[in-house]
C-alpha cells in the first residue's frame, strides 16, 4: 500500500491498512470497503451548508488545478481510489478534505510527480514559516 500522509503529524508519512483480513480497502467479511456505508445505519446526515476553512478551499482548488484538462496530473478516479484505499483507521480518523489531501499526496508520490524528500522539505518550510507568524 502507498504511504499515507499523516495529517495529525505533518512531518511523518505512515502506512495504514484496514485492520481486517480482507486487506487494504476492505473493512469486514462482507467485502465492503471502509468507505462503503450505503444501506447501513449511520445516523442523521447534516444537510446544512457550512463555511469551509481556508485550507479546505485550497485542497479543493489544488484538485481542480491538478485535474484540469491542460494538466491532467490526477483524475477524479485516482482521487476516489486513493480515498478508498486509506484503510478503516485512517478513513474514520480523517475529515472529508483530509482524505482528499492524503489521496492527492499519495497519488503524486506514486506517480513520481513529487518525492518524499521534496514533500518533507516543503512541509518543514511551511511549518517554520507558520511558527514565525504565530
Amino acid at each position: 500500500m502507498a504511504p499515507v500522509l499523516s495529517l495529525a503529524r505533518p512531518d511523518s508519512i505512515v502506512a495504514l491498512e484496514c485492520q481486517s483480513r480482507g486487506g487494504a480497502g476492505v473493512s469486514d467479511d462482507s467485502g465492503r470497503g471502509c468507505h462503503d456505508i450505503g444501506g447501513l445505519p449511520a445516523g442523521p446526515i447534516e444537510r446544512a451548508e457550512h463555511a469551509h476553512a481556508l485550507w479546505e478551499k485550497r485542497v479543493d482548488a489544488l484538485m481542480v488545478l491538478l485535474g484540469s484538462p491542460e494538466r491532467r496530473v490526477i483524475t477524479v478516479d485516482q482521487l476516489r481510489r486513493g480515498i478508498e484505499q486509506l484503510g478503516a483507521e485512517a478513513y474514520e480518523a480523517m475529515s472529508y478534505y483530509e482524505r482528499w489531501m492524503a489521496s492527492i499526496t499519495n497519488t503524486l508520490l506514486a506517480e513520481g510527480v513529487i518525492t518524499s524528500d521534496e514533500l518533507g522539505r516543503r512541509m518543514a518550510e511551511v511549518e517554520k514559516r507558520d511558527e514565525g507568524a504565530g
